[in-house]
């Protein structure tokens, strides 16, 4: 069994917002939701590895009314911790909240979190050497 993707929501009208988070501040790759559930509004994003393979998936679904999750959340691994450094600098730089307080809590890992701009809670992590 593999994890396929992960869906937080947005309030109606906020694809642009979460499109500057997922894509500009995290660097996923936005994709065309298929046909049947483009109607529906909201916006999907992936991460792909050196081979094109996809290695995370995000959809942003509209819900109303609209409750951030602000416990539960997708968890992104990156190749290592220069990597989460950097990212953590363009998020901060593009104006986004990047909290180090629980960096190193987790046991073999570096973290940090942040929210989208809906209020949505994102865990990016890297594993120590």
């Amino acid at each position: 069994m593999r994890l396929h993707h992960v869906q937080v929501s947005c309030p109606p009208g906020g694809e642009d917002a979460a499109r500057r988070f997922y894509a500009d501040g995290l660097g996923l790759v936005e994709v065309a939701k298929p046909a049947a559930l483009a109607g529906r509004g909201g916006c999907w994003f992936r991460a792909y590895d050196a081979q094109g393979h996809v290695t995370a998936e995000i959809h942003v679904g509209v819900e109303e009314p609209f409750t951030p999750a602000r416990r539960a959340h997708p968890a992104l691994l990156l190749d290592d911790v220069g990597a989460l450094d950097r990212l953590a600098a363009r998020l901060r730089a593009a104006g986004h909240e990047v909290d180090t307080r629980e960096r190193a809590t987790f046991d073999a890992y570096l973290r940090f979190h942040t929210t989208d701009p809906h209020g949505n809670r994102v865990e990016v992590l890297a594993a120590l050497d």
